[in-house]
């Protein structure tokens, strides 16, 4: 029997600690819920509207792209696919492109590539992937596995074999390599989720070091880096490195569900026809909103403005720390921020921020997860500013 009672259970299944907010409408850097009030974004969908909300030239792609074709196997040839094959290629150290439709499939692709390529290349029948303490690469079997935090991998045993876990940022602890002789070294080069915590230069050099001497293939998870968020188009590009494997998704896409690995031409090896597929990655629609995404970003100005944005924020976020003793920590790189709390949790934060018309995120339970578009304005960071000085005075009195 259905009931349309209000009080009645909703249908979606229950897996989301939901705020009290209904979003309705977005442009830019703001969104609206169903009763027209107005939200200041600075969570970005989780690092997915890297271009703001319904950004115009996206918009103006995909409804082109809706008159003409939906969908179509990927037993033939798409443009827009092609495409946008081409431009990430161009603009990364990386060879080919293998399209998805999230994040979680990106790592899962990179997964099996280094298990396949180890298996065929170098004839070792259990290749071991390793991650990181605190790392996050998504909630499939082989992701949550992957995925460095008991409380993700918590009620899902037995989980996947093949992996093993090392200490983030730990120089001493990259000596474990040699003895484990891993196929592949998966990570975030910011680990998001786990922190909002920035990869130390010098462990990271190291560690490309180590990758290259022994054959390892070092894949690196880009879903929440990528695209621009930290200044350049992909992370790694800060670090003076060439991964083997790339993983995007999020702002692949300006929120359109789109995922992709780029692999150097030796890694690619590891696929072939029939090892791997996806009915719906890069079909038409999506890449389409990729094609036009990833063309934006390369305009002349964008990543600049990003740099200038990102160095701005860090300026309010600094004389927020000045202000409340509970602010320990200011760190990340680009726009990609944490602010790292304690005598308060970070969700009471954000809970009072929407109070005060701001959204933002926690990465963990004493961390404040700040995502901002990179079209972000310097009156937007001072309306962001002021709406966390509210937060924040609310929460002082409070305590």
């Amino acid at each position: 029997m259905t009931t349309n009672s209000s009080t009645a259970q909703s249908a979606v299944m229950s897996v989301y600690n939901r705020f009290p907010v209904t979003l309705v409408k977005g442009k830019g850097s703001f969104v609206w819920d169903n009763h027209d009030k107005q939200y200041l974004d600075f969570t970005s969908g989780i690092a997915t509207c890297n271009l703001g909300h319904v950004p115009d030239s996206v918009q103006k792609k995909l409804e082109e792209q809706l008159q003409q074709l939906w969908h179509c196997s990927n037993l033939y040839h798409i443009p827009n696919q092609e495409e946008l094959a081409s431009l990430l290629v161009a603009n990364s150290c990386g060879d080919q492109v293998f399209f998805c439709n999230s994040g979680a499939e990106a790592n899962e692709a990179a997964i099996k590539l280094a298990r396949s390529y180890s298996q065929k290349i170098n004839g070792n029948a259990n290749p071991l992937v390793v991650t990181f303490q605190q790392s996050f690469h998504g909630r499939t079997l082989a992701t949550l596995t992957a995925t460095g935090q008991e409380k993700i991998q918590h009620g899902f045993a037995p989980l996947m074999p093949g992996f093993s876990y090392l200490p983030f940022n730990d120089i001493t602890a990259l000596d474990e390599l040699e003895k484990l002789q891993p196929a592949a070294v998966l990570l975030e080069l910011v680990q998001g989720e786990g922190g909002v915590i920035p990869a130390n230069e010098g462990w990271i050099q190291k560690l490309a070091q180590i990758c290259q001497a022994q054959g390892i293939l070092l894949m690196v998870d880009e879903i929440q880096t990528g695209m621009g968020r930290t200044g350049t188009l992909f992370t790694y590009e800060h670090y003076n490195i060439e991964p083997d494997v790339i993983s995007l998704a999020k702002g692949l896409g300006s929120g359109f569900p789109i995922g992709a690995i780029i692999a150097k031409n030796e890694a690619a090896k590891g696929f072939e026809p029939g090892s791997h597929g996806s009915t719906f990655g890069g079909n038409p629609l999506a890449t389409a909103a990729g094609v036009a995404t990833v063309t934006q970003l390369l305009e002349p100005g964008i990543l600049e403005h990003a740099k200038q944005m990102s160095s701005y924020l860090d300026k309010q976020l600094q004389k927020l720390q000045e202000s409340y003793s509970f602010i320990r920590e200011v760190r990340g790189k680009g726009l990609m921020k944490g602010l790292v709390v304690d005598k308060v949790s970070a969700g009471e934060i954000i809970q009072k921020a929407i109070s005060h018309q701001l959204l933002i995120l926690t990465a963990g339970p004493n961390v404040v997860r700040i995502l901002p578009p990179l079209t972000v304005t310097t009156d937007e960071i001072d309306e962001f500013t002021k709406a966390m000085e509210k937060t924040m005075q609310t929460i002082e009195k409070g305590a």
